[in-house]
């Protein structure tokens, strides 16, 4: 079945990414022994050193690429070549069993339920037992996942999980047909995504071709700034009391030294070489708008303090505290006005084009011959795809938000009933539409900002259960683009449909052995763990601060009030709409916008290298390589460099297990 799909232009420079690839004629099963072998190679190997990169730096290891390289040379050599199919399933597969595994969460709540924050605020002690033990139980202190405490939130974390990934996929279906299918919709990232995905499918090539070069290339660099990055600490972590880090993880902060030119500004840096490769990546104009973000946070802050905004910064202070006490005074209401102004102009462009597509469906439906031979060809798809009814979907989707709902009612009794029925019926499919044909036009999508928060509000609820029950509040639009995606690899979606089934099983029982093993090793966070020490606390007190919402303060006004501020909301709400229509009628690229609200009022630590990234490669390469090249090499590059990375961070992961195992031992 031919392509015959008219993308809708939005921005010239997305029309370079709507090209990338060539929708497939022929799909194919590439479910085989190999993803199962894969799942449980890059589980057994790979997961303990995701988990441990992550609690050091905040990121992971490109674990899926270690392990399609490794089963694409020996399938090589044993004169078996595996299908592009086979690979993409392989990197899916190899993807999920790297990231940690969910169980990573009851350690994360481990120490939310005894943190600073929720002592300050009276909350210690009133967590519901089905969300995590009692503090002072053994299961805590002695760090214990196979304590029987945990086995109320464990059972309930696996029975949410499985029925969140069959909402998904069916909501997210549906969408794809709609979308893509119907509405011939453009999905400009899709093919970058799907490009990556089968940056590999060569291997079985006699001859080396340019992906194999630059990989190989991608991965001697990051093999050799792992091993000063990562290495290192990983090692002498292992060996000694405390880590030497000879670059400062997660990020070097300057705060403190910097605070007598720009008070109340967190300055620092995260030194790292890949983040530069992905501002190569990231489209310029929204590269663009994380560093105008970047510069008005950095003078707007040290105007505030001095004008009396920021009132709850003090002098000393480093950057987890200065970001939250900015957050407090000013930048979260500057932050929900920015995101209300994009939220309204995304409905607004949304519902144009909805005018824009139903003329156009008008058009076409009357040069047809008939409505039935109409109906027939728009939810038409592509023979051997893996596709089923719309119609089955959607009644999958519905069943098992009714279960969601009961099991709401019986976790929260006291929560109004409408409030689930308007969340699962009308909000979600309604944001999810929306969201995919945002992705579908031009790759991005909104978030209406706090809905959940205002309807636990207003229905005048207190306690903090109600923030820590699964209340259904979804979005699965963006998921339209991973099957997208999935289309263009030429892979049959009942594919992922297996390899989900290994994969959820496999990722509980793998996550919880190795979670278990390192928490039992020694307290988390600590001081091994730099990103987990740093980056916990803070979003410990950001959790605290929207539980403070529903709490009864006794008379005192809660800390969530206190950091609403009319007035801010309502300036920075008005200043991005007008920025966005001046964009609008001076035909600039408005994809800048949806980066400035990722960027403003937030640390600048990261940004940077990925701003320097985008210049480098806007500048330098894109002139002498041509901007679609640069768009096939670094998604290579950077998969390469994060190969070389997690090689090195094996291997400090593997010391520590070892050194950890023999330190148990009593002789």
């Amino acid at each position: 079945m031919a392509d015959d799909r008219k993308p809708i232009v939005m921005d010239k420079e997305l029309e370079v990414y709507r090209s990338v690839l060539e929708t497939p004629k022929e799909f194919r099963n590439g479910f085989t022994w190999v993803a199962v072998a894969g799942a449980l190679f890059c589980g057994f190997l790979m997961m303990p050193g995701s988990i441990y990169l992550n609690l050091v730096t905040g990121g992971g290891i490109a674990a899926a690429w270690v392990t399609l390289i490794i089963f694409s040379e020996v399938s090589r050599r044993a004169m078996r070549t595996l299908s592009k199919q086979e690979l993409v399933i392989l990197l899916m597969v190899a993807g999920a069993m790297a990231g940690g595994g969910p169980i990573g969460n009851l350690v994360w709540r481990q120490y939310l339920i005894r943190s600073d924050a929720v002592r300050d605020i009276g909350l210690l002690g009133k967590f519901p037992a089905w969300f995590a033990p009692q503090p002072t139980s053994d299961a805590i202190t002695g760090r214990n996942l196979l304590h029987s405490a945990w086995l109320v939130p464990i059972m309930l974390m696996l029975f949410m999980h499985v029925i969140g990934t069959v909402k998904h996929y069916t909501l997210s279906y549906f969408f794809f047909r709609l979308t893509s299918d119907v509405e011939r919709l453009p999905f400009p990232f899709a093919g970058i995504s799907a490009q990556g995905s089968m940056a590999l499918a060569e291997s079985g090539e006699r001859k080396m071709t340019w992906k194999w070069k630059v990989f190989a290339f991608g991965a001697v660099l990051g093999l050799a700034y792992g091993a000063i990055q990562v290495g290192v600490p990983l090692v002498t972590g292992a060996l000694l009391t405390k880590p030497i880090m000879i670059i400062p993880l997660p990020w070097y902060d300057s705060t403190t030294l910097t605070e007598s030119i720009l008070p109340a500004t967190p300055t620092g840096l995260v030194i790292d070489l890949g983040m530069l490769i992905v501002g190569m990546v990231i489209p310029f104009w929204a590269v663009m708008g994380q560093a105008a973000a970047i510069v008005l946070t950095l003078v707007m802050n040290p105007l505030l303090y001095r004008m009396g905004v920021l009132t709850r910064w003090q002098p000393g202070m480093e950057t987890i505290a200065t970001t939250f006490s900015n957050s407090i005074d000013f930048w979260m209401s500057f932050g929900l006005g920015v995101m209300g102004g994009i939220a309204v102009i995304s409905l607004v462009q949304t519902g144009r084009d909805l005018v824009k597509k139903g003329q156009e469906l008008r058009r076409r439906r009357r040069e047809e011959a008939g409505m039935a031979a109409r109906r027939e060809k728009i939810w038409e798809a592509p023979p051997g795809r893996g596709d089923f009814s719309p119609r089955i979907a959607v009644m999958v989707y519905s069943v098992c938000t009714l279960v969601v709902i009961k099991v709401c009612q019986v976790l929260v009794p006291s929560f109004p009933l409408y409030f689930l029925f308007a969340f699962t019926f009308l909000y979600t499919p309604l944001l999810s539409y929306i969201n995919a044909r945002l992705v579908g036009i031009c790759g991005q999508h909104v978030a209406i900002p706090f809905v959940r928060e205002a309807a636990f509000i207003l229905s005048g609820y207190k306690g903090v259960e109600i923030w820590l029950a699964p209340i259904p509040v979804d979005e699965f639009g963006s998921g339209a683009s991973a099957f997208r995606t999935k289309e263009l690899t030429g892979t049959n979606f009942w594919s992922h449909v297996k390899a989900q089934s290994l994969i959820i099983p496999l990722s509980f029982i793998l996550s919880f052995v190795f979670w278990g093993f390192i928490w039992k090793s020694g307290a988390i966070p600590s001081e091994m763990y730099p990103f987990a020490q740093k980056m916990w606390d803070l979003r410990a007190k950001q959790t605290v601060l929207m539980y403070s919402a529903t709490l009864d303060m006794e008379g005192a006004k809660p800390l969530f009030f206190e950091a609403l501020h009319p007035k801010v909301m309502a300036g920075s709400f008005s200043f991005s709409v007008i920025v966005f229509a001046i964009m609008s009628v001076l035909h600039m690229p408005v994809m800048s916008i949806y980066g400035f609200v990722q960027g403003v009022g937030n640390m600048p630590h990261g940004f940077v290298p990925i701003v320097i990234g985008a210049l480098i490669g806007k500048f330098y390469f894109r002139k002498r390589f041509g901007h679609k090249r640069i768009l096939e090499v670094a998604p290579v590059l950077s998969a390469g460099y994060g190969t070389g990375v997690g090689l090195i961070a094996l291997i400090g992961v593997a010391i520590n297990l070892i050194v950890s195992a023999v330190s148990s031992l009593p002789f």
